[in-house]
């Protein structure tokens, strides 16, 4: 069996080398690189490296050195054939057939990549020819330079059937009917493909080209035409400019991926080298793959327009499965009705690199598109969009990333359905005491104020905030002047209370940090252990921060409300009852008013405790009560 010098240089393409090393050796990111402990010999400091965009693995110790398949060889002890069908196998490539046949298709591909040199050669002649003049015309009109023109091979084919089939002949009609410079169409003779437009050249990762893409020169349909696939060409697989594109990724560590030819030429010129573009079908696997191997997050720019975003958002989708911790995708949304090209020619590259500063990131885009996909007043319609965004996490092949997307989304949607709240500033020491609102007296706090607000305490309450702050002990620092009403509480909740405030102000003396467990164990040593049992009973009390499990960011914030309506609401009464007794002694308009705001202040506390318990079991029900 006789394996080509292409098939060869495929197989290491299609082959991850850092997926392959990292399945027996433990390797680590080390910026464009990654690196290990030498599997070849023993080691305590890494120096065994892995380049994927190289395909090399290298030692700096004992200078073990190879590709893909002397890794097989080499470490997995493989005789070469058979470590070549491994990797083959994985790589979903086909092994060639007998020597001879697999030489046969070797000269065929020489004579292929020979035979698309040459057509590459001729279509550059015709545009600086007479019969040139048309398309000389159309880069001028978008604004493409002489010199961007030559570095990206761009020629022109005459309005003919003939002059690229009599140009090739010593080729024969076969093979330039493989190559797809021809049609054939049975019962007739072979015709040029490309007729009256202006060429582009495609070209594999070393630089050859492999096909063409040509667009017309006047009005007509196609606007693009592609080469068909061929052994050359798979569309598929390739990215335009890819050859050019790679080495500029790496320096600018990033890659965009654009929608045409015409974007790609265009932030070339401006600049932006590090530019690919997929050939008119939708982002695939194999091309996404390739990116990765460039770039942890390659960057989608598509048009502006109602069709660019649904690409987008279809390459969103499809790299779903395929994402790995670290590896994603960002996106850039331009102007309504542009694309790259137009972008770069009304503002250079400063209007393109400013929208690039500022990427989505790929959570972002699916999370906007579900929100956006149909209404959520209902109940069902909300459930409805829940199962989306389950069904786009469970989609994700890896556990890590999976989990992420799933607490994300759960993030995001209980953000997005929970009344917001006015921000609680904890109170600090030598500021005025809460209010209800600006019109009431904002005098100092006289001590028979203090007892009428310490006896208005709503204990149910008191109790689940004390269950919350034994639950998040953290939390009790940020709140040491506000729950200072609490010392006034008789009974067992205000000894309790200050226990609590005991020890967290000597861990916080002594610097340690205080969880939930340790301040449980120093409450019973002191003889609250039975009432702290009470509190933390997981069914005692319907508000997130007093559950056992749950989102930490929602608990803290659930446990600010509750605490801002703990302070507040004795106040209010306090003063309903002031204002009350001051109608009852005289009727006034002023004193009337000011007793209806009270009212209205202290519904609007009662309302806003009861959305803390409903969210709460909104959330419950919902199944996003977890991390």
């Amino acid at each position: 069996m006789s394996l080509s010098p292409a098939f060869l240089d495929e197989l290491r393409t299609r082959t991850s080398l850092s997926a392959l090393i990292g399945k027996t050796t433990k390797l680590q990111k080390a910026g464009r690189e990654m690196r290990g402990c030498c599997p070849f010999h023993n080691e305590k400091t890494p120096s065994f490296y892995v380049n994927d965009d190289k395909g090399f693995y290298h030692c700096f110790g004992c200078s073990a050195h190879g590709d893909a398949i002397r890794w097989m060889t080499d470490q997995r002890g493989l005789p070469f054939i058979d470590a070549v069908k491994e990797l083959a196998q994985t790589a979903g490539m086909e092994m060639p057939a007998q020597d001879r046949q697999s030489a046969e298709r070797a000269e065929k591909a020489k004579g292929l990549h020979e035979a698309m040199a040459d057509a590459a050669a001729w279509f550059t002649e015709q545009l600086h020819g007479l019969a040139g003049n048309d398309a000389r015309q159309l880069l001028d009109r978008r604004g493409i330079a002489a010199e961007t023109a030559r570095t990206f091979g761009m020629g022109f084919a005459p309005d003919s059937r003939g002059r690229l089939k009599a140009a090739l002949k010593d080729y024969g009609d076969p093979m330039l009917v493989e190559s797809g410079m021809l049609i054939q169409v049975e019962g007739k003779e072979p015709y040029d493909r490309f007729r009256g437009r202006l060429m582009i050249p495609i070209r594999d990762a070393r630089g050859r080209t492999i096909a063409f893409g040509g667009r017309i020169i006047g009005e007509g349909e196609p606007k693009y035409l592609n080469s068909p696939d061929t052994p050359l060409f798979d569309k598929g697989r390739t990215l335009y400019n890819l050859d050019r594109a790679a080495p500029a990724a790496r320096k600018a560590n990033r890659v965009l991926v654009v929608e045409g030819y015409m974007d790609v030429i265009a932030l070339a010129q401006a600049g932006i080298a590090e530019a690919v573009a997929p050939l008119g079908t939708a982002l695939t696997e194999h091309q996404l793959e390739r990116l990765w191997r460039m770039v942890d997050v390659p960057i989608l720019c598509f048009d502006g327009d109602a069709a660019g975003q649904k690409a987008a958002l279809r390459a969103a989708h499809r790299a779903l499965p395929l994402l790995q911790p670290g590896r994603s995708l960002s996106f850039v949304t331009l102007p309504e009705g542009q694309d790259p090209d137009d972008l770069v020619k009304a503002g250079g590259a400063g209007a393109m690199e400013a929208l690039l500063r500022e990427p989505q990131p790929l959570v972002d885009r699916l999370w906007r598109s579900e929100v956006a996909a149909e209404p959520l007043d209902t109940p069902e319609q909300r459930a409805g969009l829940k199962r989306r965004l389950a069904e786009l996490a469970g989609g994700i092949a890896d556990d890590s990333v999976r989990a992420e997307y799933q607490s994300d989304f759960r993030r995001r949607f209980d953000a997005h359905f929970t009344p917001q709240r006015k921000p609680f500033v904890p109170f600090q020491r030598g500021r005025q005491p809460w209010r209800p609102g600006p019109a009431l007296p904002t005098g100092p706090v006289t001590e028979d104020a203090k007892a009428f607000r310490a006896a208005g305490i709503d204990r149910v309450l008191a109790k689940a905030v004390l269950a919350g702050l034994i639950r998040h002990p953290v939390e009790i620092a940020r709140h040491m002047e506000v729950l200072g009403s609490l010392r006034l509480a008789d009974g067992a909740l205000g000894r309790l209370f200050e226990a609590v405030v005991d020890v967290a102000l000597e861990d916080r003396r002594t610097g340690d940090a205080l969880d939930s467990a340790h301040l449980v164990t120093i409450l019973q040593k002191s003889g609250f252990g039975e009432v702290a049992s009470d509190l933390l009973r997981a069914d005692a009390m319907p508000y997130s921060f007093t559950q056992p499990s749950g989102n930490d960011q929602r608990s803290r914030e659930d446990l600010d409300e509750a605490i801002a309506i703990l302070i507040a609401r004795p106040e209010v009464d306090a003063q309903l009852a002031q204002a009350t007794q001051a109608m009852q002694t005289r009727f006034t308009d002023e004193a009337f008013e000011r007793q209806v705001a009270l009212v209205r202040e202290k519904q609007a506390l009662e309302m806003r405790l009861a959305n803390l318990c409903q969210s709460n079991e909104d959330a419950r029900s919902l199944g996003f009560e977890g991390n």
